[in-house]
């Protein structure tokens, strides 16, 4: 659980996992664990060019259909989306989504 957390990291815990509740949303079978995420905050402090970055290193098939700054913008609203949700329900249990696997339907 994230308040299980030491402080430093519960930030990072919760924006990674509204990562995750967005790639869900939005039919992406992506998954950002710990040792990924953390990469990615090494690279830059710019959200978008991190996921820009993630795009074209694990992703690239997609830029043949859809432009990686529209994706990126895209992912940036549903995370915070989901960050507020989050924060509506601080008190109670909101789902977990950074332990959620990406499913489509039908599968």
């Amino acid at each position: 659980m994230i308040n299980d957390l030491p402080i430093q990291y519960r930030d990072d815990e919760i924006e990674r996992n509204a990562y995750n509740a967005a790639f869900y949303e939005l039919g992406l079978r992506w998954h950002w664990d710990r040792r990924l995420y953390d990469e990615l905050l090494g690279l830059s402090q710019d959200a978008a060019e991190r996921i820009c970055h993630y795009v074209r290193t694990w992703q690239p098939h997609l830029l043949t259909a859809y432009d990686v700054a529209f994706l990126a913008d895209l992912i940036e609203v549903k995370k915070g989306q989901h960050i507020q949700r989050s924060a509506a329900c601080a008190n109670s249990n909101y789902f977990d989504w950074a332990q959620a696997r990406g499913a489509e339907l039908g599968t």
